[in-house]
Parts: structure tokens; sequence; C-alpha cells
């Protein structure tokens, strides 16, 4: 697993400082420092450097005094940015914004402008470094997701139960599994009964209670007895190494996205490098007294104006407080690529269970005979589910009944169908529709439509009433649907691996455009690629568990639910809700829209008044002062413009 390839899908744009690979354990506070140091000792030689030119105090602060001193300042930041524009040439990528930054700072110190060349790397520094952190704060450790394999499994060999590790486990042989552990490879159940939770595989909110016999998934967990089961599959082919292996590969099916500034340097870089050399030369044809010396020093203040300092700082700086912002609403982007991309998606898919609902059982229609108040039909009920380990009896057993328990007595299991006792001298049948049945109780043909689990009682021969249970939607889930919708999302799709019918119930309840339920994992790949295959369309898919995964890997957005999400499903993912509350999706989108607004703000600043100053650059009209505006003082407003994200808020 060691070539996964989830964290490549951003990558920091830092010419010198790389976080690739690396993990939030391995970040450490000294090496935070080591990476902040360079940018440090630079700025430091810069202004002690400008306080001592504008005081003019020190005599020997002169010639190659200080010539030297600027460029061991400089070196710090500068060396990586000039390497890293050598290593570009070497690859025949000539024209980039680290070879128009070692151009135009080498020809600030060759027309003796020595700060504005280290200040111009001392900004640059900083910026790639904000944006780096920011990236590395959100990405989080990919260790979590070799951790969710596991790591052995208990095989019967030579009369007893041995632990070996699940790739050298062979097909037909019986493994056993322990309340708590997951199953290490797809097989089938040798023991009488087991419940196993099935949710991060399926999206089955329901944990799945199977028999003797019955097919058992890889990477369930069981949750209810010691059972046994005869392997069907090798840990290659089983369910959880199959839905590792889709991730990988769904990732890296996964466009990166390059930010703008080097899509547009390999545009402005050759046009301003080619002007710079015409500054240069053409002049010698149409001017009468041409000195090259001249010519070559506005070429030089033209390449020093032309700078992309203030285009460069103000993208990651733009994006880093969207990050920062989003981060502060609870909302984890992976690189600032995805608050660019965010704003272009014009359909959410969603899984249900975890991410639009709670994951849980609770009580939701409770129906009776009018001959009982609520409270004694629950006392009743909850007397006799109180003898049972059933999932959902523990949803009942949530219920808070006033006054004084019933006792049941001679409470008897009755296989598949439910529980029979004596309350209060009667005798009290609770169960599925197949219990009441088997006993010649009427029961109601309205339950007949009734989609959720329900669980049914009669009292001496007699259909008393019924309650559903089912898994309680988030308290945020209308708003979440209405907010989206707000924020131009066209379509809004529901994909499950729960049941049809309940799936299409929660669509319809929340007024949601299309659903499918009854999905695997990689029917809800092919789902998604379908979709992604329609024009103009443009996708961000929201889960929370395993099976969620692969979807979200290969998504236009991958957002995941981080409080109770799966590892698997928050490492593949680009985007992060650390609440669990999918209201938190339209915030997302909207946050994505301010950052995006303020980086064009930026760069139309920036391009803006380059252009003026160049043109007065090339004209003589403009000096170093002029130049010094159009790079550091253009950044530092870009700088302010961008710190206005911090500001703002989203509802």
């Amino acid at each position: 697993m060691t070539d996964l390839k989830t964290f490549t899908k951003t990558k920091s744009t830092c010419a010198h400082c790389s976080d690739e690979g690396h993990s939030h354990e391995a970040v450490t506070d000294t090496s935070n420092f080591n990476l902040y140091l360079p940018a440090l000792i630079s700025f430091t030689m810069l202004v002690t450097g400008m306080v001592l030119d504008y005081f003019n105090t020190l005599h020997f602060f002169k010639g190659y005094v200080r010539l030297a001193w600027y460029i061991i300042a400089y070196i710090p930041v500068g060396l990586p940015v000039l390497k890293e524009g050598w290593d570009s040439i070497k690859k025949g990528n000539f024209f980039t914004e680290f070879f128009l930054m070692g151009v135009a700072t080498i020809g600030a110190f060759g027309i003796g402008e020595y700060p504005e060349g280290v200040a111009v790397m001392v900004f640059y520094a900083v910026g790639e470094l904000f944006q780096s952190a920011a990236v590395q704060r959100a990405r989080g450790s990919i260790k979590a997701l070799l951790d969710l394999r596991p790591d052995q499994a208990l095989v019967f060999r030579d009369d007893q139960f041995t632990s070996i590790a699940p790739e050298e486990v062979k097909i037909g042989e019986i493994i056993q599994v322990r309340v708590g552990e997951k199953v290490p490879l797809d097989g089938i159940l040798q023991s009488e009964r087991g419940s196993f939770n099935t949710a991060a595989l399926t999206g089955e909110s329901k944990p799945d209670t199977l028999k003797k016999g019955d097919s058992i998934y890889g990477g369930s967990i069981n949750l209810d007895g010691v059972v046994e089961i005869e392997t069907t599959k090798v840990f290659k082919d089983s369910s959880i190494a199959r839905i590792l292996d889709m991730v990988q590969n769904a990732t890296a099916r996964k466009s990166k996205t390059e930010l703008f500034i080097r899509k547009f340097a390999k545009v402005y870089t050759p046009i301003v490098t080619y002007l710079a050399i015409a500054l240069t030369f053409l002049p010698y044809f149409f001017v009468e007294n041409y000195v090259f010396q001249d010519w070559l020093y506005r070429a030089l203040i033209f390449l020093v104006i032309s700078c992309p300092c203030a285009l460069v700082i103000s993208i990651p700086l733009g994006y880093f407080g969207g990050l920062g912002a989003a981060s502060r609403n609870g909302i984890l982007f992976k690189g600032a690529s995805f608050l660019d991309t965010i704003t272009k998606v014009n359909t959410v898919v969603m899984d249900k269970t975890g991410t639009i609902t709670k994951g849980v059982f609770k009580i939701k229609d409770l129906i009776k005979d009018q001959i009982f108040t609520e409270d004694e039909f629950m006392k009743y009920l909850i007397a006799i589910e109180e003898q049972s380990t059933h999932p959902i009896a523990k949803a009942i057993l949530e219920y808070k009944a006033g006054g004084d328990k019933f006792k049941a007595t001679d409470v008897i299991e009755i296989a598949g169908k439910g529980l029979r006792g004596t309350i209060n001298q009667k005798s009290v049948l609770v169960g599925n529709k197949a219990l009441m049945i088997t006993n010649q109780i009427e029961v109601p043909a309205a339950t007949d439509s009734i989609v959720e689990s329900i669980v049914m009682m009669a009292i001496d021969g007699k259909f008393a009433g019924y309650v559903t249970v089912a898994d309680e939607l988030k308290d945020d889930a209308f708003e979440a649907i209405a907010n989206m919708r707000k924020s131009g999302i066209d379509k809004i799709i529901m994909l499950s691996g729960d049941t049809d019918s309940i799936t299409q119930q929660v669509a319809k309840e929340l007024g949601i455009d299309w659903a499918k339920g009854g999905l695997l994992p990689e029917e809800k790949l092919e789902e998604v690629e379908k979709l992604k295959k329609q024009s103009n369309t443009k996708i961000a898919f929201v889960g929370d568990g395993i099976n969620d995964a692969p979807v979200l890997a290969i998504s236009d957005v991958g957002i995941a639910m981080g409080g109770l999400g799966s590892d698997v499903a928050i490492e593949t993912a680009d985007v992060i809700i650390q609440n669990d509350q999918p209201s938190k999706i339209a915030t997302a989108i909207k946050i994505g829209n301010s950052t995006r607004k303020i980086v064009w703000q930026n760069i139309a600043l920036a391009f803006g008044v380059k252009l003026i100053v160049l043109a007065m650059g090339a004209g003589g009209l403009a000096t170093m002062w002029e130049a010094v505006f159009a790079d550091v003082g253009v950044a530092l407003l870009a700088i302010l413009n961008a710190v206005r994200l911090q500001k703002m808020r989203w509802k």
C-alpha cells in the first residue's frame, strides 16, 4: 500500500518546501521552525540592511561589504527558487515564474538595487510558506488507511486456533472472530447466528443479523458473541482489499488541479522576457545616440517591475485566507485547488447513512390500540424487548416510560420472528408480521406499505399496535438541501447501500431530485462515472463510509463527514466536514466563491497596476520607486484584501 496516491491530488507549489509524504506526527515544532528559518534570516538581514542604508551611519557598509550583506540575505530564500528554475530548464520547461523571479532579482542586483532583489524573494517565500502550511495542516495522515486492514486472523489449524496474517489464510479454512473484531476475509457463517456492523462496507444502517450458511463480507465488525466463518476468498480478493484497491485506482484517475499562476506564467514569463530583450536592443535601430548601458538599465527596471511577486503572492494568500476561514467553520480543504473546484460544482451526490441521517435507530412512529396509553403500551413492549439482544431492541429500550416498569416472565425467542412472554398474567407477542400471522393475529393492511423496520405487538391474541424504528434524519438535513439549492446546485442525488424503499422515502421527504438504493460500492462508482460523462457536469460526492471512498476519489470534489466517518473516507476526500453537519456543504461552496472572488480581485489589481507601470518603465518614466510600488506595494494591497476573508461570515 506504500504507493497509495491519495494525497498526490494536491501538491504545494512551494519551490523550497515540500511536505509531500509527511504525516502530522512527523511535523514537529522543530521542523516547522526550520521551514520558516530561511525566510526569517533573509527578512531580518533585509530590514537591518535597509535601516543601515537609510541612516548611513556605518561608513564601512558600502561597496563590496554592502553587496556581500545583501547576497548573504538573498541566498536562504533565493537559492531554492533559482535551483527550482534551473531544474525546470533542464526538463525543458524554460519559462516559469522561477525563471522570471531569478532574472528579475539578479537584474535588481545588476543595477544596484540590492534590497529590492532580496525583498522580492522574501515576499515570495513567505507567501509560499503560508500556502504550504495550510495544505500541510489540512491533509492529515495516510497512516490511518493502513490501520483499516485486519492485521490478524484466528485460523483453525492442528486442532487449535492460531493467529496468522490474513494473507496466509487459504480458501475453505475456518477462522474465528471475537466480539468487536473485524472479519478478516469474506466467507460463510458457520455459527448458528451472528450480528455484524456492515455500515462502512455497504451503507446499510441496520446491523446485519445472519444465520448459519449466510455470506459475510471481510471488513464487517462482529457485534455479538464469538463466531466461526469458513473462508471463500483469499485476502487479496476480499471485500476490504477490493475497496482499498478501488480507492487507489480511482485516485490515480483523478486529475490534478494546477494553480492559475503556473498556467499564467507560461504566457506571461516569455512575453516579459522577450520584451526586456527587445527593450535593450531594438532602440539601436530607431534611436539616435543609442547608449547600450542606458537601455539595459531600462530593461532591468522593466524586469523588476514585471516580477510577478504580487501575482504569485496574491493567489496563495487568498487561498490561505479561504482555507483558514473554512477551518474556523469546521471545514477542512486538503488544498487550495479544491476551494476553486468546489465553486464549479453543479451536482451534489450524497450517501444516506451517516451523511444525511444520523446512522442510529430511533422510534419514528407509534400506533396503538386506544385502550392503552402510550406509556402503558411501551411498558409492555419494553418488558419483552429487554430480553432481546437485537439492535432494534436497543432503540426501543431508550424510550423513557413513566411509572413502574412491567416485568416479563417465561420469555421465549421464536427464531426469525420475535419473542413471546407473559406480563401481568397476559400473553404478549412482540416481533414481525410473520409472528403475528403464525399466531392468527389479524394485522392492519396499512402496515404493508411501511418501509421502515416495524415491531408489532399482540396481547392476549389481539393486535395491540406497532412501532416503526428508523434511522433518524440529521437535525440540519432540510436546511442542508435548501442551502445547497440557494448556493447554485442544480441537481441533488442520493446513492445508498441501504434498501431502495428506505432510500426513496428519505429522498422524497427531503425533496431530493433522484435517488437509488441497494447499491454495492462498485455500483455507486458506476453511477457516478455515468454522471461524470454528462456534459457540463461537475460532481461533489458526500459520504462517510469505506464503501464511499472510491466514489469520493473519482468525484471532482470528494466531501467526507469527519466526525463519525471511516478513516478511508476521510483520507480519500478532498474536503472534510468536521462536525458531520450536511448544512456545511453549502457553507463550503460559499467560502469557495468568496475566496475565488478575492483571488481574482487581487489578480486584476496586480495585473492592472503592472501594465501601467510597465508602460511607464519602457518609456523611461518609471524609476525604481515605481518599480517597488508595482511589486511590493501591490503585493501588500493584495495581502490586505486577502485578510478580509478572515472577517467574513457565512450562514
